[in-house]
């Protein structure tokens, strides 16, 4: 009978173990082109998604008049021109806009975007989001105003948020 050591059977183990991984990196390994294409295709999407929660998250925040939600999707420069020459500069003067001049003045209503009315688009960490807000007054059910905002968005430590915005009030065209 032969009798095996402690250090042969770890032996054993460990050539077991190397033999399976390289086993699974050979089965993987085929076409690692195909295998980045993907994780691009999948990064990708996953940044639209991430870009695209910047825009319900806008609406939750003026529907509820959620300042520090609001505050959550700009970035700490952001700028935001609210119209012809009036342009905001950084977090607070963004905040004070929404606190004195939105939220206060606003009568209860939700926002809307129908989705033929968004468009967003990344490269690396920079993208861009259009939508359009159908504001809806809740007594009367009716659209009382519609909205459009253009915003330039950057990842930053990890996390999209609104570098630029410019609001304007949509028309239609022919």
């Amino acid at each position: 009978m032969h009798v095996r050591t402690f250090s042969h059977v770890r032996t054993l183990l460990v050539g077991a173990a190397l033999a399976a991984v390289v086993v699974a990196l050979s089965a993987c390994g085929g076409d690692s082109n195909a295998n980045s294409v993907s994780t691009q295709s999948l990064q990708h999407q996953a940044d639209l998604y991430a870009i695209d929660q910047i825009e319900r998250k806008w609406h939750k925040s003026i529907s509820r008049k959620d300042i520090d939600l609001m505050m959550t999707l700009w970035a700490q420069n952001g700028t935001f021109t609210v119209g012809p020459g009036q342009t905001l500069t950084g977090k607070d003067q963004i905040r004070r806009f929404w606190v004195n001049d939105v939220f206060p003045k606003t009568p209860p209503w939700v926002l809307d975007t129908p989705a033929y009315k968004i468009r967003e688009t990344v490269s690396g960490d920079k993208g861009t989001l259009y939508f359009e807000c159908d504001h809806i007054d809740l007594k009367t059910r009716k659209v009382i105003a519609v909205t459009a905002s253009d915003m330039q968005v950057t990842r930053i430590d990890g996390r999209w948020v609104i570098t630029n915005d410019v609001g304007s009030t949509p028309t239609l065209s022919d």
